[in-house]
């Protein structure tokens, strides 16, 4: 039997917070420690932490300790995340079924593209990428999606301060021509990747509506074999209404 790895710090850490939640009107130092079972001074070190990390707040005049804002923070960010994926992957999985090809589905973290949920394609042959993964934002259809969505001012601005690199001898890296492709992308309501990332590979992508302040996105991505000329138009109107679903769903 393979061994836990035990941290009791942590474990205390965790049971304070759990009590200081379930508290109505917070905890002091001495209530902590009579509940818990664990020695002031040790209560007294572990709130301190938590307290500069703005875990709990304590009030200076009664002493108390009630949970505080990077907790909400923290558990506001699980639930967003929840609750898109949710309303996401029924439609996801839909779509998948639709066009044979693997459906991402991922949140814009400053310079990066993070996939929270994926839906394979049945496909032996079939792009994939675990959940979490980054994507660098100038890369492909997602990119082109998230920067569109931009003031073309600021799109402008920050490609002066995040020059393009180069994946594949298509990668459009001549700012003047990326700007008029954003153009062409928000005109259209979607944006393509033609073995732009990846050599052989094309992609459909579709921002959806900011939720909580956040911007997700859509983005179908398969072998250009199966992602065809002939077959492109009836992908892009798949992903398009499959992105009109999930936006009504959010909301």
């Amino acid at each position: 039997m393979t061994k836990r790895y035990q941290a009791p710090i942590v474990k205390k850490a965790f049971d304070i917070l759990t009590a200081i939640s379930k508290s109505g009107n917070g905890l002091r130092i001495s209530d902590i420690a009579s509940d818990l079972d664990i020695s002031k001074s040790t209560v007294h070190g572990i709130t301190a932490a938590l307290e500069e990390q703005g875990a709990v707040i304590r009030d200076p005049s009664s002493k108390r300790y009630t949970i505080g804002l990077t907790l909400m923070e923290l558990g506001k960010a699980a639930y967003e995340r929840v609750d898109i994926i949710q309303a996401a992957r029924p439609v996801m999985e839909h779509l998948m079924e639709q066009c044979n090809e693997s459906v991402f589905l991922g949140i814009r973290n400053q310079d990066r593209v993070t996939v929270i949920d994926i839906v394979e394609s049945r496909k032996d042959f079939k792009i994939s990428s675990p959940i979490g993964t980054p994507l660098p934002l100038l890369a492909g259809a997602v990119g082109k999606a998230f920067l569109a969505c931009m003031a073309p001012a600021d799109a402008a601005d920050y490609l002066k301060a995040h020059p393009i690199r180069r994946f594949t001898a298509r990668t459009i890296i001549d700012p003047g021509a990326y700007l008029e492709e954003l153009q062409t992308v928000k005109s259209r309501g979607y944006a393509l990747d033609d073995e732009e990332y990846l050599v052989g590979v094309r992609a459909v992508a579709v921002c959806l509506s900011p939720f909580f302040g956040r911007q997700p996105a859509l983005w179908v991505v398969g072998f250009k074999a199966g992602m065809s000329d002939d077959q492109m138009p009836r992908i892009i109107d798949q992903t398009l209404n499959a992105a009109r679903r999930i936006n009504r769903a959010l909301a």
